[in-house]
């Protein structure tokens, strides 16, 4: 019995010190880490406008024109004020 709570133990050391490594290693990559996602969002949102700006607005993720609702043809009359 004695030897089961050694080894679990051991293995709660071991899953502490993992923990305690990874927040480390993030909290001392965080400028890092953050300055690559804002690299690789500007790059793809650069892409983004690019593409739009020559081939317009279709090619927009999503931004497909037949998702758009469409006015009303004809014989539509303007709401007026009853005074």
């Amino acid at each position: 019995m004695q030897k089961l709570i050694n080894v679990l133990s051991l293995v709660s050391f071991c899953v502490s010190a993992g923990v305690v490594a990874g927040v480390s290693y993030v909290y001392v990559e965080k400028d890092n880490i953050i300055e690559d996602v804002k690299g690789k969002v500007a790059k793809e949102i650069e892409g983004i406008v690019k593409n739009s700006l020559t081939s317009g607005l279709n090619s927009i993720p999503g931004g497909d024109s037949s998702s758009l609702p469409t006015p009303p043809v004809g014989g539509g009359s303007i709401p007026s004020i009853p005074f």
